[in-house]
Protein backbone atom coordinates (compact mmCIF):
# COMPACT_ATOMS: atom_id res chain seq x y z
CA UNK A 1 0.00 0.00 0.00
CA UNK A 2 2.61 2.47 1.06
CA UNK A 3 5.17 4.13 -1.10
CA UNK A 4 8.71 4.45 0.26
CA UNK A 5 7.83 7.00 2.92
CA UNK A 6 9.28 7.53 6.36
CA UNK A 7 6.92 5.37 8.39
CA UNK A 8 7.58 7.28 11.60
CA UNK A 9 6.92 10.68 10.05
CA UNK A 10 3.97 12.45 11.61
CA UNK A 11 1.59 14.45 9.44
CA UNK A 12 0.19 17.35 11.49
CA UNK A 13 -2.79 19.02 9.87
CA UNK A 14 -3.93 22.52 9.27
CA UNK A 15 -7.45 23.30 8.19
CA UNK A 16 -8.05 24.90 4.83
CA UNK A 17 -10.48 27.79 5.24
CA UNK A 18 -11.66 27.95 1.66
CA UNK A 19 -15.36 28.74 1.28
CA UNK A 20 -16.93 25.60 -0.14
CA UNK A 21 -20.46 24.37 -0.64
CA UNK A 22 -22.09 23.48 2.68
CA UNK A 23 -22.49 19.84 1.67
CA UNK A 24 -18.89 19.46 0.55
CA UNK A 25 -16.34 18.00 2.96
CA UNK A 26 -13.86 20.35 4.57
CA UNK A 27 -10.28 19.85 3.48
CA UNK A 28 -7.26 19.36 5.71
CA UNK A 29 -3.76 19.59 4.27
CA UNK A 30 -1.01 17.41 5.72
CA UNK A 31 2.76 17.73 5.33
CA UNK A 32 4.10 14.88 3.24
CA UNK A 33 6.64 14.23 0.50
CA UNK A 34 4.25 14.02 -2.43
CA UNK A 35 3.97 16.56 -5.18
CA UNK A 36 0.72 18.51 -5.20
CA UNK A 37 0.29 17.60 -8.87
CA UNK A 38 0.55 13.84 -8.24
CA UNK A 39 -2.91 12.22 -8.29
CA UNK A 40 -4.00 10.13 -5.33
CA UNK A 41 -7.19 8.09 -4.88
CA UNK A 42 -9.89 9.35 -2.52
CA UNK A 43 -11.12 6.75 -0.03
CA UNK A 44 -14.38 7.32 1.87
CA UNK A 45 -14.08 6.19 5.50
CA UNK A 46 -17.25 6.27 7.63
CA UNK A 47 -17.21 6.31 11.44
CA UNK A 48 -20.19 4.70 13.20
CA UNK A 49 -20.93 3.92 16.82
CA UNK A 50 -22.64 5.03 20.02
CA UNK A 51 -22.17 8.59 21.29
CA UNK A 52 -19.39 8.64 23.86
CA UNK A 53 -17.37 5.78 22.36
CA UNK A 54 -14.86 8.17 20.81
CA UNK A 55 -15.99 8.45 17.17
CA UNK A 56 -15.06 12.11 16.83
CA UNK A 57 -11.78 11.64 18.72
CA UNK A 58 -10.90 8.75 16.40
CA UNK A 59 -11.68 10.91 13.37
CA UNK A 60 -9.44 13.63 14.77
CA UNK A 61 -6.65 11.10 15.34
CA UNK A 62 -6.90 9.91 11.73
CA UNK A 63 -6.76 13.40 10.18
CA UNK A 64 -4.40 14.69 12.91
CA UNK A 65 -6.50 17.77 13.60
CA UNK A 66 -9.39 18.60 15.97
CA UNK A 67 -12.01 19.16 13.30
CA UNK A 68 -14.75 16.78 14.45
CA UNK A 69 -16.89 18.15 17.29
CA UNK A 70 -20.21 17.04 18.80
CA UNK A 71 -23.21 19.35 18.55
CA UNK A 72 -25.53 19.35 21.54
CA UNK A 73 -29.31 19.52 21.27
CA UNK A 74 -31.97 19.81 23.92
CA UNK A 75 -32.87 16.16 23.44
CA UNK A 76 -29.33 15.05 24.22
CA UNK A 77 -25.93 14.85 22.54
CA UNK A 78 -26.11 14.09 18.84
CA UNK A 79 -24.00 14.88 15.82
CA UNK A 80 -24.65 15.78 12.23
CA UNK A 81 -22.70 14.07 9.47
CA UNK A 82 -19.44 15.90 8.89
CA UNK A 83 -16.74 15.07 6.35
CA UNK A 84 -13.07 16.09 6.27
CA UNK A 85 -10.50 15.26 3.60
CA UNK A 86 -6.91 14.54 4.60
CA UNK A 87 -3.82 13.45 2.68
CA UNK A 88 -1.74 10.74 4.37
CA UNK A 89 1.97 9.98 3.87
CA UNK A 90 0.88 6.64 2.35
CA UNK A 91 -0.72 8.49 -0.56
CA UNK A 92 -4.50 8.01 -0.44
CA UNK A 93 -6.68 11.01 0.32
CA UNK A 94 -9.06 10.02 3.11
CA UNK A 95 -12.54 11.50 3.11
CA UNK A 96 -13.39 10.81 6.76
CA UNK A 97 -17.13 11.00 7.51
CA UNK A 98 -18.38 11.19 11.09
CA UNK A 99 -22.00 10.12 11.69
CA UNK A 100 -24.58 10.54 14.49
CA UNK A 101 -24.73 8.07 17.37
CA UNK A 102 -26.49 5.37 15.39
CA UNK A 103 -27.01 3.12 18.40
CA UNK A 104 -28.39 5.75 20.81
CA UNK A 105 -31.98 5.34 21.99
CA UNK A 106 -32.20 9.14 22.29
CA UNK A 107 -31.68 9.56 18.53
CA UNK A 108 -34.87 9.35 16.49
CA UNK A 109 -35.27 7.19 13.40
CA UNK A 110 -36.25 10.33 11.47
CA UNK A 111 -32.98 12.08 12.35
CA UNK A 112 -30.89 9.02 11.49
CA UNK A 113 -32.68 8.61 8.15
CA UNK A 114 -31.82 12.19 7.13
CA UNK A 115 -28.22 11.89 8.26
CA UNK A 116 -27.61 8.58 6.46
CA UNK A 117 -28.86 10.15 3.22
CA UNK A 118 -26.40 12.99 3.86
CA UNK A 119 -23.64 10.48 4.66
CA UNK A 120 -24.16 8.60 1.38
CA UNK A 121 -24.18 11.93 -0.48
CA UNK A 122 -20.82 12.86 1.08
CA UNK A 123 -19.38 9.43 0.21
CA UNK A 124 -19.06 10.19 -3.49
CA UNK A 125 -17.98 7.01 -5.26
CA UNK A 126 -19.06 4.63 -2.48
CA UNK A 127 -17.75 3.46 0.89
CA UNK A 128 -14.18 2.13 1.11
CA UNK A 129 -14.33 1.22 4.81
CA UNK A 130 -16.72 1.51 7.75
CA UNK A 131 -15.15 1.91 11.19
CA UNK A 132 -17.33 0.56 14.01
CA UNK A 133 -16.09 2.42 17.10
CA UNK A 134 -16.45 0.67 20.47
CA UNK A 135 -14.85 1.66 23.79
CA UNK A 136 -12.96 -0.48 26.29
CA UNK A 137 -13.93 2.08 28.96
CA UNK A 138 -17.67 1.38 28.90
CA UNK A 139 -19.86 -1.70 29.05
CA UNK A 140 -21.52 -2.86 25.86
CA UNK A 141 -25.06 -1.45 25.68
CA UNK A 142 -28.17 -3.33 24.60
CA UNK A 143 -28.37 -1.12 21.50
CA UNK A 144 -24.85 -2.16 20.49
CA UNK A 145 -25.85 -5.82 20.70
CA UNK A 146 -28.00 -5.20 17.62
CA UNK A 147 -25.15 -3.44 15.81
CA UNK A 148 -25.01 -5.96 12.97
CA UNK A 149 -28.71 -5.69 12.14
CA UNK A 150 -28.62 -1.89 12.45
CA UNK A 151 -25.66 -1.54 10.10
CA UNK A 152 -27.29 -3.85 7.57
CA UNK A 153 -30.52 -1.85 7.78
CA UNK A 154 -28.66 1.41 7.16
CA UNK A 155 -26.06 0.33 4.61
CA UNK A 156 -27.13 -3.06 3.22
CA UNK A 157 -26.38 -6.70 4.06
CA UNK A 158 -22.85 -6.79 2.55
CA UNK A 159 -21.51 -3.91 4.65
CA UNK A 160 -19.63 -6.37 6.89
CA UNK A 161 -17.20 -6.95 4.01
CA UNK A 162 -15.99 -3.36 4.55
CA UNK A 163 -16.14 -3.30 8.35
CA UNK A 164 -13.23 -2.61 10.74
CA UNK A 165 -13.81 -2.62 14.51
CA UNK A 166 -11.92 0.17 16.32
CA UNK A 167 -11.63 -0.08 20.10
CA UNK A 168 -10.87 3.24 21.79
CA UNK A 169 -9.33 3.65 25.24
CA UNK A 170 -5.99 2.10 24.39
CA UNK A 171 -4.30 4.10 27.13
CA UNK A 172 -6.47 2.42 29.78
CA UNK A 173 -5.40 -1.06 28.68
CA UNK A 174 -1.78 0.03 28.45
CA UNK A 175 -1.91 1.31 32.05
CA UNK A 176 -3.35 -2.05 33.12
CA UNK A 177 -0.69 -3.95 31.18
CA UNK A 178 -3.26 -5.66 28.94
CA UNK A 179 -3.41 -6.32 25.22
CA UNK A 180 -6.67 -6.01 23.29
CA UNK A 181 -6.81 -9.80 22.91
CA UNK A 182 -6.40 -10.26 26.68
CA UNK A 183 -9.11 -7.67 27.35
CA UNK A 184 -11.59 -9.40 25.06
CA UNK A 185 -10.63 -12.82 26.47
CA UNK A 186 -13.19 -15.58 26.79
CA UNK A 187 -16.04 -13.31 27.90
CA UNK A 188 -16.56 -11.57 24.58
CA UNK A 189 -20.28 -10.87 23.91
CA UNK A 190 -21.82 -13.20 21.33
CA UNK A 191 -22.75 -10.33 19.01
CA UNK A 192 -19.13 -9.11 18.95
CA UNK A 193 -17.87 -12.61 18.19
CA UNK A 194 -20.25 -12.74 15.21
CA UNK A 195 -19.22 -9.28 14.00
CA UNK A 196 -15.50 -10.10 14.19
CA UNK A 197 -15.98 -13.44 12.43
CA UNK A 198 -17.99 -11.81 9.64
CA UNK A 199 -15.47 -8.97 9.16
CA UNK A 200 -12.47 -11.30 9.15
CA UNK A 201 -11.19 -10.33 12.64
CA UNK A 202 -10.28 -6.84 11.41
CA UNK A 203 -9.85 -4.88 14.64
CA UNK A 204 -7.49 -2.30 16.09
CA UNK A 205 -6.88 -0.55 19.41
CA UNK A 206 -6.68 3.27 19.40
CA UNK A 207 -5.40 5.66 22.06
CA UNK A 208 -6.91 9.03 21.16
CA UNK A 209 -5.49 10.72 24.27
CA UNK A 210 -1.82 9.94 23.77
CA UNK A 211 0.64 12.82 23.46
CA UNK A 212 3.28 10.55 21.88
CA UNK A 213 3.63 11.59 18.22
CA UNK A 214 5.31 8.31 17.28
CA UNK A 215 2.42 6.34 18.79
CA UNK A 216 -0.15 8.59 17.05
CA UNK A 217 1.50 7.98 13.69
CA UNK A 218 1.95 4.23 14.24
CA UNK A 219 -1.71 3.56 15.08
CA UNK A 220 -2.88 5.49 12.01
CA UNK A 221 -0.43 3.52 9.83
CA UNK A 222 -1.85 0.27 11.27
CA UNK A 223 -5.39 1.43 10.50
CA UNK A 224 -4.38 2.35 6.95
CA UNK A 225 -3.05 -1.19 6.51
CA UNK A 226 -6.46 -2.58 7.51
CA UNK A 227 -8.21 -0.18 5.13
CA UNK A 228 -5.88 -1.33 2.38
CA UNK A 229 -6.69 -4.95 3.26
CA UNK A 230 -10.41 -4.19 2.92
CA UNK A 231 -9.77 -2.61 -0.47
CA UNK A 232 -7.77 -5.62 -1.74
CA UNK A 233 -10.26 -8.17 -0.42
CA UNK A 234 -13.04 -6.33 -2.25
CA UNK A 235 -11.09 -6.13 -5.53
CA UNK A 236 -10.70 -2.32 -5.29
CA UNK A 237 -14.49 -1.93 -5.59
CA UNK A 238 -16.04 0.49 -3.05
CA UNK A 239 -19.30 -0.48 -1.38
CA UNK A 240 -22.57 0.81 -2.77
CA UNK A 241 -26.16 -0.31 -2.30
CA UNK A 242 -29.48 0.51 -3.90
CA UNK A 243 -30.07 3.53 -1.66
CA UNK A 244 -26.66 4.96 -2.58
CA UNK A 245 -27.46 4.67 -6.30
CA UNK A 246 -30.88 6.27 -5.82
CA UNK A 247 -29.32 9.25 -4.04
CA UNK A 248 -26.58 9.57 -6.64
CA UNK A 249 -29.04 9.46 -9.54
CA UNK A 250 -31.23 12.09 -7.90
CA UNK A 251 -28.32 14.46 -7.25
CA UNK A 252 -26.96 13.97 -10.77
CA UNK A 253 -30.44 14.64 -12.22
CA UNK A 254 -30.69 17.81 -10.13
CA UNK A 255 -27.26 19.04 -11.21
CA UNK A 256 -27.97 18.34 -14.90
CA UNK A 257 -31.29 20.24 -14.79
CA UNK A 258 -29.57 23.19 -13.11
CA UNK A 259 -26.94 23.31 -15.87
CA UNK A 260 -29.63 23.12 -18.57
CA UNK A 261 -31.52 26.03 -17.01
CA UNK A 262 -28.36 28.15 -16.80
CA UNK A 263 -27.70 27.57 -20.53
CA UNK A 264 -31.14 28.75 -21.73
CA UNK A 265 -30.62 32.49 -21.28
CA UNK A 266 -33.36 33.17 -18.73
CA UNK A 267 -33.47 36.52 -16.98
CA UNK A 268 -32.01 36.57 -13.48
CA UNK A 269 -35.49 36.71 -11.98
CA UNK A 270 -36.78 33.78 -14.07
CA UNK A 271 -33.65 31.75 -13.40
CA UNK A 272 -33.92 32.28 -9.64
CA UNK A 273 -37.56 31.17 -9.64
CA UNK A 274 -36.87 28.08 -11.76
CA UNK A 275 -33.83 27.17 -9.66
CA UNK A 276 -35.97 27.41 -6.55
CA UNK A 277 -38.49 24.98 -8.06
CA UNK A 278 -35.68 22.53 -8.87
CA UNK A 279 -34.33 22.83 -5.33
CA UNK A 280 -37.75 22.11 -3.84
CA UNK A 281 -38.12 19.01 -6.04
CA UNK A 282 -34.62 17.80 -5.09
CA UNK A 283 -35.29 18.27 -1.39
CA UNK A 284 -38.64 16.48 -1.69
CA UNK A 285 -37.08 13.48 -3.42
CA UNK A 286 -34.22 13.25 -0.90
CA UNK A 287 -36.76 13.55 1.90
CA UNK A 288 -38.67 10.58 0.44
CA UNK A 289 -35.45 8.55 0.55
CA UNK A 290 -34.80 9.64 4.13
CA UNK A 291 -38.34 8.56 5.05
CA UNK A 292 -37.62 5.16 3.53
CA UNK A 293 -34.55 4.87 5.77
CA UNK A 294 -36.65 6.04 8.73
CA UNK A 295 -39.21 3.27 8.13
CA UNK A 296 -36.41 0.70 7.92
CA UNK A 297 -34.97 1.97 11.21
CA UNK A 298 -38.36 1.71 12.90
CA UNK A 299 -38.66 -1.89 11.72
CA UNK A 300 -35.23 -2.62 13.23
CA UNK A 301 -36.06 -0.81 16.49
CA UNK A 302 -39.30 -2.76 16.92
CA UNK A 303 -37.41 -6.00 16.37
CA UNK A 304 -34.82 -4.93 18.95
CA UNK A 305 -37.47 -4.16 21.56
CA UNK A 306 -39.07 -7.60 21.12
CA UNK A 307 -35.69 -9.28 21.43
CA UNK A 308 -34.78 -7.32 24.57
CA UNK A 309 -38.12 -8.21 26.16
CA UNK A 310 -37.46 -11.89 25.56
CA UNK A 311 -33.95 -11.58 27.01
CA UNK A 312 -35.27 -9.96 30.18
CA UNK A 313 -37.66 -12.88 30.63
CA UNK A 314 -34.78 -15.32 30.07
CA UNK A 315 -32.85 -13.84 33.01
CA UNK A 316 -35.50 -15.15 35.43
CA UNK A 317 -35.28 -18.76 34.24
CA UNK A 318 -33.23 -21.72 35.45
CA UNK A 319 -29.89 -22.59 33.80
CA UNK A 320 -31.40 -25.26 31.53
CA UNK A 321 -34.31 -23.04 30.65
CA UNK A 322 -31.86 -20.24 29.84
CA UNK A 323 -30.00 -22.48 27.41
CA UNK A 324 -33.26 -23.35 25.70
CA UNK A 325 -34.31 -19.69 25.65
CA UNK A 326 -30.94 -18.60 24.21
CA UNK A 327 -31.41 -21.05 21.34
CA UNK A 328 -34.92 -19.69 20.76
CA UNK A 329 -33.57 -16.12 20.84
CA UNK A 330 -30.98 -16.96 18.20
CA UNK A 331 -33.69 -18.43 15.99
CA UNK A 332 -35.91 -15.42 16.69
CA UNK A 333 -33.12 -13.00 15.78
CA UNK A 334 -32.54 -14.87 12.51
CA UNK A 335 -36.23 -14.75 11.62
CA UNK A 336 -36.41 -11.04 12.49
CA UNK A 337 -33.42 -10.27 10.31
CA UNK A 338 -35.00 -12.17 7.41
CA UNK A 339 -38.32 -10.37 7.94
CA UNK A 340 -36.59 -6.98 8.11
CA UNK A 341 -34.69 -7.64 4.89
CA UNK A 342 -37.91 -8.76 3.16
CA UNK A 343 -39.80 -5.64 4.32
CA UNK A 344 -36.95 -3.34 3.32
CA UNK A 345 -36.64 -4.97 -0.10
CA UNK A 346 -40.37 -4.51 -0.62
CA UNK A 347 -40.17 -0.82 0.33
CA UNK A 348 -37.13 -0.17 -1.86
CA UNK A 349 -38.97 -1.55 -4.88
CA UNK A 350 -41.46 1.31 -4.54
CA UNK A 351 -40.71 4.13 -6.95
CA UNK A 352 -39.22 7.48 -5.88
CA UNK A 353 -40.54 10.59 -7.61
Amino acid sequence: MANDQKNDESFPAKEDHKKDDAAAPAEVDHKDEFSASQPHPVENIVLVGRTGNGKSATGNSIVRSKVFKSKTKSSGVTMECHAVKAVTPEGPILNVIDTPGLFDLSVSAEFIGKEIVKCLTLADGGLHAVLLVLSVRTRISQEEEMVLSTLQVLFGSKIVDYLIVVFTGGGVLEDDGMTLEEYLGDNMPDFLKRVLILCGQRMILFDNKTKDDEKKTKQVHELLKLIDLVRKQNNNIPYTDEMYHMIKEENERHKKEQEELESKGHSEEQLAALMKELQIMNERNLKAMAEMMEKNMKIAMEAQEKLFEQREKAQELSYQQKLEMQEKLKQMEGRMRAEMEAQMLSRQQCSIL
